[in-house]
């Protein structure tokens, strides 16, 4: 999504405001922007298509020294990426500049009232007609300004604004979408995303919903839409800079696929006991509900939805609870009953995706008890939630998830395990079985990664196919819709996932020398209907890539690619064969030339519906 930067202090903005930037290109981006208030007073302007380099050729080291700016990455949802329509946008007079990210929904209204009044607007965005409010309110106080702006606004919205008569002054908003407070010595800063100030103070404040936050560089104050004080704490972020960075790997997601194992092992630790015994602490403010549960509801999107289908898997099979998996842009639009005997799980990465947050929090007022899975902290789904569990994964900056899939699929199955025990419908020999299995898992990782060595390089063979076909049954069914959905997202190389049964009910007409099919014949309880589902695809002149467990000494006679994986507990299959499909992804992408960290259309977190 859109991201947002703005830095108010001492030293030169400018610079400050484009590495931030950079910090957030993963979000993905079709324009960027920068404005600054120069020394002399004067309002500096700069935006282009494009990438961020676009904006870079443009200054051409001309930005004007200042000490205090705003700058903008723009994923477009009102109006094509152009130059005209990339942020900031600027008032009537020319003083005050604003950025957002998120939508105004009724910006229609707002814009022809405006003209109306004798506004002159320029571009096609919802945004432009948030700076003329603001120029229209404007009576020395750009807090107050902004509040009386944002009062007319219905919609979702992290908002930046600066007035060059008050150069050393910003203010941000969030209602719906992120927007985070840096604390540094005599400096602030405001952004969408941490990574874009983390190498300048890991102290911050996470803003809640309709929070206005007014920075000076000595400090911020944070205010409700009324205007009434709100105390928000100030938060020490534990991981790095150079977490956030390439570290010798040529992409972002080619890094993130191999720190699978360190991130399984921190998503694990402490919630598995030597003896295998598992304990989720986190459950702790729901635990007196469950015994009463009648049914569970896991709500998320994308990658996270393929998770959720594991995790709900197994809650059935643990629980006996009917367990079910909904996009969440399908939930929210046709809820099923809900009632205080309904657990609902939220999956979401970001912890701000709006798809995911809208039904939770219609779930809450049903009465629902939450539970949150998500890898941020502070995010938006954490405060709809009683219990929350973190991935602990550390930052995914790539736009196609990786180690958030593995480690929301083990989260997941240990909640489940948890949740099963405290109802006491998982026995002990059974638990402590599952959790010697998580144990390993880290080093399974890795010995998934070591046998994978090849597949990037396999992948190039495959290329050049007009599509492919993944197939799974039973829990390897998910890992087959998330293989396919990488290979999508980095490779725009079309793709489906299937349950294999499905196939000779019409997907196999797509089957012949030019569509391989990748079978997901990891060992399971239906491996043996899988292959002979495989065989049906083969029959048809389709090459077949297997992805099999270590120790299947068939499989080979039904495939023409086969790449092992490590033995594990069924439920945990996913986990160590999406490596393997991660990295064929990959390759394809790698020899198609596509973008592999920022894939075209996408974004890494969508906080708009």
């Amino acid at each position: 999504m859109c991201g947002i930067v703005g830095y108010t202090g001492p030293r030169d903005a400018g610079p400050i405001l484009l590495e931030g930037l950079r910090h957030l290109e993963y979000r993905g981006y079709d324009s960027a922007g920068i404005a600054l208030v120069a020394d002399d007073g004067e309002l500096f302007v700069e935006k282009r298509a494009g990438k961020l380099a676009n904006l870079r050729s443009a200054l051409n080291g001309r930005t004007p020294h200042a000490g205090i700016g705003l700058a903008h990455t723009r994923w477009a949802t009102h109006g094509r990426p152009d130059d005209r329509n990339a942020h900031p946008h600027v008032d009537c007079s020319g003083a005050i500049t604003v950025v957002h990210n998120g939508i105004i929904e009724n910006f229609r209204e707002l814009r022809d009232g405006l003209v109306a009044r004798g506004h002159v607007l320029v571009s096609e965005t919802d945004t432009e007609a948030l700076a003329h409010l603001v120029e229209e309110a404007y009576a020395g106080d750009l807090a107050a300004a902004v509040r009386s702006a944002l009062g007319a606004a219905h919609g979702a919205y992290a908002i930046a604004v600066m007035h060059r008569a008050e150069p050393d002054r910003l203010v941000g908003s969030r209602m719906n979408v992120p927007l985070v407070v840096g604390i540094g010595e005599g400096e602030t800063f405001l952004a969408s995303d941490v990574a874009a100030i983390l190498e300048h103070t890991n102290r911050v404040i996470f803003l809640e919903e309709g929070d206005l936050a007014d920075l000076r560089p000595w400090g911020v104050t944070v205010t409700g839409p009324d205007g009434g004080p709100r105390e928000r704490p100030v938060s020490r972020i534990d991981w790095t800079p150079e977490a956030a960075e390439k570290g010798g790997y040529a992409h972002f997601m080619l890094k993130e696929i191999h720190e699978q194992p360190q991130a399984l092992r921190q998503c694990i630790s402490g919630r598995v006991r030597r003896d295998g015994r598992i304990r989720v602490e986190e459950l702790g403010p729901v635990a007196p509900r469950l015994a009463a549960l009648s049914r569970v509801e896991l709500v998320a999107c994308g990658t996270a939805y393929h998770a959720s289908l594991v995790g709900a898997a197994a809650l059935q099979a643990w629980t006996g609870l009917p367990a079910r998996a909904t996009v969440g842009s399908e939930f929210r639009y046709s809820p099923p009953p809900l009632d205080p005997t309904t657990l609902v799980i939220a999956v979401s990465q970001s912890g701000e995706t709006a798809d995911t947050i809208a039904p939770t929090r219609y779930a809450r007022e049903q009465g629902c008890p939450i539970v949150a899975v998500t890898n941020t902290v502070g995010s938006a789904i954490t405060r709809e939630a009683e219990a929350v569990l973190f991935l602990q994964a550390g930052p995914e900056i790539a736009v196609a998830a990786s180690k958030t899939f593995t480690t929301q699929v083990a989260t997941l199955v240990m909640l489940a395990a948890a949740i099963a025990r405290e109802r006491g419908s998982l026995g002990v020999e059974e638990e402590t079985a599952l959790g010697r299995s998580l144990l390993a898992l880290p080093a399974a990782a890795q010995r998934a990664l070591d046998l994978s060595v090849g597949v990037a390089g396999m992948a190039g063979r495959y290329a050049g196919s007009r599509g492919f076909m993944f197939v799974g049954r039973g829990t390897t069914f998910p890992t087959a819709l998330e293989g396919a959905l990488k290979l999508k997202e980095i490779s725009y190389v079309h793709a489906e996932g299937y349950p294999a049964g499905e196939l000779k009910h019409g997907p196999i007409s797509l089957l012949d020398a030019d569509c391989p099919l990748v079978a997901v014949a990891t060992r399971s309880t239906v491996y043996d209907k899988l292959i002979s589902n495989v065989m049906e695809g083969r029959a048809r002149d389709a090459r077949v890539i297997a992805v099999a467990s270590e120790g299947d000494e068939q499989i080979g006679r039904f495939a023409d690619d086969v790449v092992l994986v490590p033995d594990t507990h069924e439920i945990l299959g996913a986990v160590l064969a999406i490596v393997p499909l991660q990295l064929f992804a990959y390759g394809v992408a790698l020899a198609r030339g596509t973008d592999v960290d920022q894939p075209r259309n996408l974004a890494k977190s969508v906080t708009v519906e």
